[in-house]
């Protein structure tokens, strides 16, 4: 017969019970889902990183959600002695205002080819930019390169656009060298015809080295394993770019793009204000200089307030139906869907 074990002390077997049921209920509370917790259990585990992003959300409910609320000015006739509450309610009149104007499609139609050109032209530059970047072997010529093209970032644009007047205006460098050599002096700053394409050129020498910082980061991310093991495969540089790089960033760039998509409209209003009376208000008016010139210069509050909302309304769609078809492919995108 098989010899069976003592029986365990009365003492020794109620702690070794204590221990093994201790031990089952930590192991099923650690499968239960998260959804099991309440809101207020959620609240209380998080409340150290709930904190943290309290200034974050102040922020955005004092100077983004807050002002939302003046909206309501696209639907009256806005006075501002008589402010919100007295000014006469119109309903959709100041959008049929806005609508019948052929200034507002003139400025939607500008919008719209400035905002497409540097999608195409402009958005591709900061991740050229830094993969080239995430290929120098010096360390110390990586971080001097990264320094001098994030420095233009800080300049506002009253000074760049003055150093383009001095090198593509009238009497600036690139004419005086076309005379020189006995060609048509040419004025690109007051040309209306190149002006959307001398506003993406300013944008990419301005913005371009600080658009690589989230793209060096996501190089950073990518595990380096990968590329041995592609080399070891017989992968050479651009088989490793194409096949390692490029779907580590992938979802980086995703994101950005779509957050591109929902600023479509807003095309830089300093930056066009600035040089829109060189090239004409046909050329040079856009949906923000629209809004600028009737409510400010106008006073034509509810118009102004109206093309701002339809702004708003196109853009939160752009990025909801972005993000919807980013997650068609595979991807986040800015937020996880509900199936995900």
């Amino acid at each position: 017969m098989a010899e069976t074990a003592p029986p365990l002390p009365r003492e020794k077997r109620s702690k070794r019970q204590q221990m093994t049921a201790t031990s089952s209920s930590s192991s099923t509370r650690a499968v239960l889902p998260q959804s099991r917790l309440t809101v207020w259990q959620r609240i209380k585990r998080d409340r150290v990183m709930l904190l943290l992003t309290l200034p974050g959300l102040l922020y955005f409910i004092v100077f983004h959600y807050v002002p939302l609320l003046g909206y309501v000015v696209a639907f009256q006739d806005y006075q501002p002695y008589l402010g919100y509450m007295h000014s006469a309610w119109v309903g959709f009149a100041n959008f049929t205002t806005a609508f019948g104007e052929p200034a507002f499609w003139s400025a939607t139609l500008n919008t719209l080819e400035i905002a497409l050109i540097q999608l195409v032209f402009f958005f591709p530059i900061p991740v050229a930019l830094a993969l080239l970047l995430n290929s120098i072997v010096s360390e110390r010529v990586r971080r001097f390169v990264q320094s001098v093209v994030y420095l233009p970032h800080f300049i506002g644009w009253v000074i760049i656009v003055s150093i383009f007047q001095q090198i593509l205006g009238g009497a600036g460098l690139l004419p005086d060298v076309l005379g020189g050599m006995g060609l048509p002096r040419y004025d690109m700053m007051s040309d209306p015809d190149a002006f959307p394409w001398l506003l993406t050129l300013q944008v990419a020498w301005k913005d371009a080295g600080w658009g690589t910082i989230i793209i060096l980061a996501a190089l950073l991310g990518i595990d380096k394993g990968q590329y041995e093991a592609a080399a070891i495969d017989g992968a050479g540089p651009r088989r490793r770019l194409w096949h390692v790089t490029l779907p580590g960033i992938a979802p980086v760039l995703i994101l950005l793009l779509i957050l591109n998509l929902g600023q479509i409209l807003s095309v830089g209003f300093e930056q066009i204000l600035l040089q829109r009376d060189a090239v004409g208000p046909d050329a040079g008016e856009v949906l923000d200089t629209y809004v600028y010139y009737h409510g400010i210069k106008d006073n034509d509050w509810g118009v102004a307030a109206a093309v701002g909302l339809v702004k708003a309304v196109i853009g939160t769609a752009l990025v909801l139906g972005a993000n919807k078809f980013a997650h068609r492919l595979g991807h986040e995108g800015v937020y996880r869907g509900a199936d995900r």
